[in-house]
């Protein structure tokens, strides 16, 4: 039987029409396939398969993870983003429960009509950012993205570890964010505006994190955030933690904050008194808290343990009258 079609003469013809072996149906009609072919290959047991209307893969095995991007951008069009928890994996965050069936979330302008299909969602918008584009994929901007998974999300632990990994990985601020929600539906927004409300700067981020993982230990932190003076009445620090009964002190501000060089002077010579009154300090880098929770404790029961057999330094919590 005589062959047909430009496809057929020439099979890669349709990798080069494709993009990660996904290709538009009209695309394969404009290659001479009709459309009986086209579906009869995408049945069960075909060389082919079909992920959305109109939208087809190339080959009949599970589609990787670019493909079911690259197949929701050729079904919604040249102008859709990538939003949502996958545009946020993208751009590097680790999201909890982010290792199941993957959903693609896109935002398309308010006037293109369209609805959502399978794996992909379809959000409507009168303010479309501009794309960045990551290995030829258009993403919305990370604050969009990490707001867009947030307030679809209804448990805020789940909403607190997104906002936290948004802040300490991706470098996006809390007031960055508050005024993304701002921008946007106010629908699904209540939880991560009451956190982010709560957290006036990115170190009481970390320092939330730290608070609730310390509630886990048998002798927790007497304080939180006060200040320290030596006999003298002169100001020795404000630990982020801190154990009054035995003169411990947590830090939770590592170079993973620092994003200028006085930051990390100030540690520095903060760290220097601290040695000099004989205070023990225990630092923690802000990822550890959710890496090594188990570790953390360990370490901060341990020194502890160990302030307790040394004199206690002679510092307090007000100055010298």
């Amino acid at each position: 039987m005589k062959q047909r079609g430009r496809w057929a003469a020439h099979p890669e013809t349709l990798t080069q029409h494709s993009t990660h072996q996904v290709i538009r149906a009209m695309t394969l009609e404009s290659l001479d396939m009709s459309s009986r072919v086209i579906y009869r290959r995408c049945l069960p047991g075909g060389p082919w398969r079909r992920l959305l209307p109109g939208v087809i893969l190339l080959h009949n095995n599970d589609p990787t993870p670019d493909q079911l991007v690259h197949a929701a951008l050729l079904y919604a069009g040249e102008s859709a983003i990538v939003t949502g928890e996958e545009a946020c994996l993208r751009y590097g965050l680790r999201l909890p429960d982010a290792e199941g069936p993957r959903h693609i979330h896109l935002l398309v302008p308010h006037r293109q009509k369209l609805n959502s299909s399978e794996f992909v969602t379809i959000e409507r918008t009168r303010h479309l950012p501009a794309p960045w584009l990551r290995a030829g994929v258009p993403l919305a901007p990370l604050v969009r993205a990490t707001t867009d998974v947030v307030r679809r999300t209804r448990d805020s632990e789940t909403v607190s570890r997104i906002l936290i990994e948004a802040i300490q990985r991706g470098r996006c601020s809390p007031q960055a964010l508050a005024e993304e929600l701002d921008r946007g539906t106010k629908r699904g927004t209540a939880i991560p505006r009451r956190l982010l409300a709560e957290w006036s700067d990115i170190r009481s981020v970390a320092e939330a994190e730290a608070q609730k993982l310390a509630k886990s230990l048998p002798n927790p932190p007497t304080h939180q955030n006060a200040a320290l003076y030596d006999r003298s009445g002169h100001y020795a620090g404000r630990p982020d933690f801190w154990w009054d009964d035995v003169g411990l002190a947590w830090e939770i501000d590592s170079m993973e904050f620092h994003f200028r060089s006085n930051d990390y002077a100030r540690t520095l010579h903060r760290n220097t008194r601290y040695a000099a009154l004989g205070i023990a300090v225990v630092q923690t880098l802000p990822s550890r808290l959710r890496t090594e929770p188990n570790a953390v404790l360990n370490e901060l029961g341990d020194a502890y343990r160990a302030a307790e057999v040394r004199p206690r330094p002679p510092v307090s919590l007000r100055p010298a009258g």
